[in-house]
This record gives C-alpha cells, structure tokens and sequence, in this order.
C-alpha cells in the first residue's frame, strides 16, 4: 500500500460551504483570493506534500546524526526544504514587505495540515522559524526586522526558541541562564537549554535563536525574564555573517519518535545578544506569540490524525480479509474489503467525525484570528473574535493532540498487525503525534489555564459568547425536519456544559480549589466533546442545503456522509460527554484526598 495524505474534498467543503473564504475576496486586502485562487493553492499545496515532502518521511524517521557539535538532518530533506522555500510556503500568511503572501490565515491552516500531514518533523524546521522571525516582526525595532525578518521568512536562516533548561522545565520562571549587559547595549548571555526542536541543523545559513536569560540584578522568578535574538553566527550591521557566537551543540535527544527533528541540547557561552522587546518583560513577548504558537501544536497534532485516517481507508479498501458476517460458515462465501465489516467501519467513523470535526474546529478558530485583525470587522465583533480565540486555543491544543493520538491509535489497529511493523507508516504516525500533548505546555497545563484563568475571563464573556454561537447554529439546523433530533441534542448539551462550567468554576473559588483542578482536565474534554457536537451540527446543517440546491451524482454521497457522520456523533459520542460532565460537576475529592504514599 502507498502512503498518503488526506484529500482536498473535506478542506474545499470546509473553505467554500462552511466557511464561504471567497468573502474575503471583497476585501481590498484579499482580492486575488477568489475560489479558483484558493483551490489552485490548495492543490499546489497538496502536490508539493505529496511529491516531494511525504517521501521524506520514511528517511526522517532514521533520525539526525551528531557529530562533534554539528548535526546532519536527513540527506532527503535538502532538496524538500528548498523546494518549501522557492515555493515561499514558510510565511504565507504574513506581511508581503517582509516577504510574505498576505494570505488568508484559515488557507495558511489548509496547507499547513497537508505539509504536516507529509512529515511532521521536517514541518517544524520551518514552522519554528515562523516563530521565531514573527516574535521578531511583533516585538523588535525597526533594525532588528531589517535585518532578521526577510532572510527568515524566505528560509535562508532559521530561527528557534530557547526556553527550557535542565532544572527549570515548565517552571520557566527558575531558569538560571544569565544576561551582562555590554557597553555597547548588546548582552553577554551565559547558560544551558534543552529539548530545542532545530536547535543545530544543516538547512540555513545561520540559527537565530530567541532566548529567554535573567539580566544581571533583575528580580528573581518570571518577573525578572528578558528575551533576547542570539543568532547561531554573528550578524554584522549590514546584515552579513560574521563569526561564531558560542552556540554550541552538545547533544540531541533519542527520542519516541520525531527523529527528523533534532532536539537538541545548547551551550551559550558569553554569546552576544540583543534584546528583544524591553527588559525583565520576555515572558509577557514571548506570551504574545503563545496562542500562535498552541495553535500550530493543534495543526501539527491534526495533520498526523488525518494521514493516519487516510491511510487506513485507504487500506480499508484494498485488504480482504474474511466473509460478510451473515455468510460465516459457508465454505464457498468469499471474502470482504475489510471496509465492509461493521467493527471496522466503526473504528473508520470514529476516524472520520473527529478527523472532520477537529478539522473544523482548527479552520472555525483560523477565521476567529482573521476577523479579530480585519478592518473590515466591527470593534464588537473583533472583541468578541479576541475571547472565542482565548476560550479554544488550549481546546485546540490540548483536545485535538489527544484526539489526534486516539486517531493514530485507531489507524493502527484498522491495519492488524501490518499497522504495529514498520513497513507501514500507522505506527510511525502515532510516535510522531505523541509529542504535541507535551511540548508548547503540556495538556494539563492547557486545561488549567481553560479553568483557572479563561473560563472566567471577562467575567465569562468569552464562554456565553461561545454558548451564543452554539445557539445560532442549533436555531439554524431546527429549519431542517431531517436535523431537528440533532439539534435538540446539541442545545441540550449546551446547556449542560454551561450548568457543569457554573459548578467546577464555583469550586474554584471556594476552598476546594485544589480538588476542582482535578477535575481540569476532564472538564476540557467535555468542553471538546460539546464543541465537536456543535461543529458537526454546523456541517450537516451546510450539507443538507447544498444537498437541497442539488448536487453533481457523484458528489451527493459526501455531503450525505456529513449527516450520517454527524448522527453518529451525536449518538456514539455525545451521550458519553454527557455522563462525563456528571462527573465533573461532583468534583471529586479522592485525588487529593490520597496521599502521595499511597501511590505504590
């Protein structure tokens, strides 16, 4: 079986149906972006993927190779990079001045699930250069964009970011790297960084590293963290390279999975470096890129889920194994496309509605980011946009790396045994995707910050706007005999989540804080659940106009697998969200009430 990627019929249904992108085309900003644009993209996107970057795949997984403090990315990997490059991929939806296309950010996320879908690990050289050249863009003078920005965003250097150290980890603010400022204004930075996804490599010119380090007599804890550009080889005035600045590789990791990617180990040893915003206020720059930052963990995760998925229909359609289920013990009864038995196509349904619901999820809080930056856009509704987006990035973090890895799970298990060996591309899929649940903060993290500090944010603003939108869409679908029971069912599941979010969030500010926080987690998750509920609502409801306006023959049985699809969310999946809301709102005490001794 050939490896694959997910096709474009979902994405183009999501941008054109759902979504309707070809609106943004009545704005000055995005003119040239008209359907035929968006598709041609689209496609471009998907050949690219496909061709050249998916090959590469099986090479990443043999890993990077280290050697006297120089890494070696995996030979495959050249010539996809710069084909990335030409193609000008890296900054697609960034300012055209800097070397940007000024593309619509819910395109930006399409063809960013088909590149990582192709290969996750070699997606992240240039996604964290994204990263690093955009804090840059936000947060640095007018020399340092001069002069770092242009040459980032068209992949000639790359950039990374240097947070983590041996003895800090998510406790960022007992980091120990340190900061002497120079008499020139330049800093002195000295310290040690580890897990630094592209932290040394051989596809740029230089590494421009963003940094996190403590200023000499800056105060103790996060309140003291300035950020800092520290490029990999000095960078002159005039933009050309100069020595080395003692950065230095000391090792990379041996990892799960991920192996294209190097994470590697830093020595910073008096490297110079110069501030990146203001001093003793790095944390707070470096949270300016954060919601970015989770959403992309969020497409990462998403893209291993959706190859995972086509993948197995894939193989779905090409093994035969067994008879029909009623034909067991005829002797004569051939065997079946293992599509056709009902376990199977359970294992493919749960695939698909989180597949397609997750991918709507991610493109629905795209269109939050572009709405919240549009001139076009009433101040109202861009506030509005502003609390969607913190409401469901850490949902978009956190429930879809989860969902994302139960989906590679089942993309195992729809291949048997050939999806445990490595001859097949399930197995790799799944070490891959585990990583987006941990790194960027990991999901326990996402789902205390859902609780303690977005929930009742703006005295719950964002959460009953959510809610209202939830009801926009319930209203809508009740227009359609054939989505009424669904209808009912997502408004009924609405209103539950409200009641369970009053409940945990009361006892979140009572003395029961810390059972409440035990109870984070499987509050996000039902937050996810309901969310999925609502999304599938929305396409079914999009489905069954389009279907009512007529459709081509062979195209009327995707859009009546979106109604199918989201019935069978709403009575194998919400049910279960339902009971665990239940459980949420009891807040259990017994995790806190077990002492530390008891675990044995």
């Amino acid at each position: 079986m050939a490896q694959t990627i997910t096709s474009t019929k979902d994405i183009e249904f999501l941008l054109h149906d759902v979504f309707n992108i070809a609106d943004l085309s009545k704005t000055e900003k995005f003119a040239e972006f008209n359907k035929k644009t968006v598709n041609m993209i689209v496609s471009e996107a998907r050949n690219l993927a496909v061709k050249e970057i998916l090959p590469t795949n099986i090479d990443g997984d043999n890993g990077c190779a280290f050697e006297k403090g120089k890494v070696s990315t995996p030979e495959s990997f050249k010539r996809a990079y710069k084909l990335y490059c030409e193609g000008e991929w890296l900054a697609t939806a960034d300012p055209v001045e800097y070397g940007g296309q000024d593309m619509p950010l819910m395109l930006t996320a399409a063809t960013q699930e088909l590149f990582t879908g192709a290969n996750m690990a070699f997606l992240m050289y240039p996604g964290l250069t994204h990263g690093a050249a955009k804090m840059i863009l936000e947060l640095g003078t007018e020399a340092q964009k001069k002069i770092y920005v242009k040459k980032m965003f068209a992949g000639l250097w790359t950039g990374t970011m240097l947070l983590t150290e041996p003895d800090a980890g998510t406790d960022v603010g007992a980091l120990t790297a340190t900061a002497v400022k120079n008499p020139d204004n330049t800093y002195s930075i000295t310290g040690n960084k580890i897990f630094i996804s592209g932290g040394e490599h051989d596809l740029g010119e230089n590494i421009i590293h963003t940094v996190l380090a403590r200023v000499e007599g800056a105060p103790s804890g996060t309140p003291g963290i300035s950020l800092f550009i520290v490029p990999k080889i000095k960078v002159n005035p005039d933009g050309s390279l100069g020595e080395s600045n003692n950065v230095v590789c000391t090792g990379i990791e041996e990892k799960m999975g991920l192996h294209g990617n190097c994470t590697c180990s830093l020595s910073l040893d008096n490297s110079v470096g110069t501030l990146l915003g203001e001093e003793n206020k790095g944390l707070k720059g470096m949270f300016l890129m954060m919601n970015e930052a989770r959403f992309g963990c969020g497409v990462q995760a998403f893209g291993q889920a959706a190859t995972s998925y086509a993948n197995a229909v894939s193989y779905a359609n090409e093994r035969i194994q067994s008879p029909d289920i009623l034909a067991f013990g005829q002797s004569d009864a051939p065997s079946q496309k293992i599509i056709n038995h009902p376990d199977v196509r359970r294992q493919l349904l749960f695939m698909k509605s989180h597949v397609e619901g997750l991918r709507t999820l991610i493109y629905y809080v795209a269109d939050c980011f572009q709405k919240a930056e549009l001139d076009s856009v009433s101040d109202e509704e861009k506030e509005i946009c502003r609390g969607l987006l913190e409401f469901l990035i850490p949902i978009v973090k956190a429930y879809t790396s989860d969902k994302a890895f139960e989906i590679c799970t089942q993309g195992v298990q729809v291949f048997g045994g050939y999806g445990y060996i490595s001859e097949y591309p399930q197995e790799q899929l799944l070490r891959d995707c585990k990583i987006t649940s941990i790194y960027e903060g990991t999901n326990g993290i996402q789902a205390m910050d859902l609780l303690g500090r977005k929930l009742g944010m703006k005295k719950g603003k964002p959460f009953m706007d959510l809610l209202v939108e939830m009801g926009k869409t319930v209203t809508a679908a009740r227009s359609v005999k054939a989505l009424e029971a669904m209808a009912d069912a997502v408004d009924a599941a609405k209103d539950k989540l409200g009641e369970t979010a009053f409940i945990l969030g009361g006892v979140a500010m009572s003395d029961k804080i810390l059972d409440a926080f035990g109870s984070a987690t499987p509050f996000l998750e039902v937050a996810g659940d309901v969310v999925l509920a609502w999304l599938h609502l929305m396409r079914a409801n999009v489905a069954s106009t389009v279907l009512g306006n007529g459709v081509k023959e062979k195209d009327r049985s995707f859009y009546q697998g979106q109604i199918s699809t989201a019935e069978y969310y709403m009575e194998s999946h919400l049910p279960v969200a339902l009971g665990k809301m239940e459980a949420v709102k009891k807040t259990t005490a017994s995790i806190m009430a077990t002492p530390a001794e008891a675990f044995v």
